[in-house]
């Protein structure tokens, strides 16, 4: 009888082990995704300071400067999955670099003090940004693990845990710079 006592006890207690394991792994994700949140909240701030700062110099590139309102506007709607607020940061940061390129075309911009302030909190942010997503994708790569090892992934697939999805840079991102193109004049 001891022993059927101890063996129950014994099982019961990796349940609750593995039970509470994974929903610590869920929630630093949770936790990690909300610096992400918070981090991609103060660039959609701001992106209006920026558009305003660089569109009087910028003649050229007011296709560019109105697509990023437009994302930026989709961004703080608040009405996107996680996923889809993955695709948006991803396009949002390939037009900043696009900015970031044609600024070398407007020598007055670059010694506007107001945009160089601009630039250098931007690019704080987006090494910010950047440390965040590596959390981001250590707390998932943790979680998915969990989700997919025995014996976790029993008590994982019974709670209706999946495996999430990491930030992975885009195609275009992946491109080698085409250094001609940047410093063409």
């Amino acid at each position: 009888m001891w022993v059927e006592i101890i063996i129950g006890a014994v099982f019961f207690l990796t349940v609750v082990f593995i039970y509470n394991s994974l929903i610590a792994k869920k929630n630093q994700v949770k936790n990690v995704f909300g610096t992400i949140d918070a981090l991609l909240k103060k660039r959609y701030d701001l992106l209006p300071n920026l558009v305003a700062t660089v569109k009087g110099y910028m003649q050229h590139e007011k296709e560019l400067l109105t697509e990023i309102t437009e994302v930026r506007a989709k961004a703080v709607s608040g009405r996107m999955s996680d996923d889809e607020q993955v695709v948006l940061d991803n396009k949002l940061s390939k037009m900043l670099g696009g900015i970031m390129v044609a600024v070398e075309n407007y020598p007055d911009l670059k010694a506007n003090q107001n945009f160089m302030q601009l630039q250098r909190t931007m690019n704080e942010l987006e090494e910010q940004i950047s440390a965040a997503r590596r959390a981001y994708n250590a707390a998932v790569t943790n979680f998915n693990n969990a989700v997919e090892m025995f014996p976790t992934n029993l008590a994982a697939s019974m709670m209706g845990y999946k495996a999430k999805k990491v930030f992975e840079i885009s195609p275009e991102q992946r491109e080698d710079v085409d250094a001609d193109k940047i410093f063409k004049s």
